[in-house]
């Protein structure tokens, strides 16, 4: 990979900064209404066998990994977008987190693990509805 580009603004700089890697408001909607209904995770948790990757919620008992993906960094179909600044750049970056999102997906399927995907867009009712489902086996 090249190394990142500088920004192309420093308000650019400044957006991409406040980007943030956990607790972002989808996941933490998400995060209270599972909690509302009695359902108990881990938060921003390691993964087994794979380095440097985390999972939104984990419900380690069930082994059950719940993403919460982001629509610009995680190329939602529905949402997505690339800057035309650096726009090489982007499209490598975004394509690597694709892959990386299917690694994860494939790895941890192989260990047995059910793995459940949200756009940061969904409705977290329903995505809980999806969990509860899921963590309780009902």
């Amino acid at each position: 990979m090249t190394a990142r580009p500088p920004a192309s603004s420093p308000e650019v700089a400044a957006r991409m900064s406040r980007a943030r890697r956990r607790d972002t408001a989808p996941e933490v909607a998400i995060r209270r209404e599972a909690h509302r209904r009695g359902l108990r995770y881990r938060v921003d948790a390691a993964l087994p066998g794979l380095p440097r990757r985390r999972a939104d919620m984990v419900f380690g008992g069930r082994h059950v990994a719940v993403f919460v993906d982001g629509c610009f960094w995680h190329s939602c179909p529905i949402h997505a977008t690339t800057p035309t600044a650096n726009r090489e750049w982007w499209v490598a970056k975004l394509e690597r987190n694709q892959q990386r999102d299917r690694q994860t997906d494939e790895h941890l399927r192989e260990l047995g693990w059910t793995v459940l995907r949200f756009w940061e867009h969904e409705n977290p009712i329903a995505a809980v509805d999806v969990i509860e489902r899921v963590v309780r086996g009902t």
